[in-house]
């Protein structure tokens, strides 16, 4: 997706805060940003086609062909099934 430059105006400490917030979770304020917008826009509109975009964009399209599934089996046990791979790969 092309990115625009958008310039915003905030006080000392909110420019900050937002450095430091992103810092911590090794992300860009630009990335914090985006991430800001988007969940507002979830909270206040499930149907937002401007959301849906953002959504479909954030994956290549051959990264979401893979997905097979939005949710996990529920009775799928992840760790016998690591203990298994784990049995194959190194013999019991």
């Amino acid at each position: 997706m092309a990115t625009t430059k958008l310039t915003l105006s905030a006080d000392k400490e909110t420019i900050q805060l937002a450095k430091r917030i992103a810092s911590e979770s090794n992300i860009s304020v630009s990335k914090l940003f985006k991430n800001l917008v988007t969940e507002i826009a979830k909270k206040k509109s499930k149907k937002d086609p401007l959301l849906e975009k953002l959504k479909s964009t954030e994956m290549p399209d051959w990264i979401q062909q893979l997905t097979l599934v939005d949710k996990p089996t529920p009775d799928f046990d992840h760790k016998a099934e690591y203990g298994k791979h784990l049995e194959e790969k190194y013999g019991a």
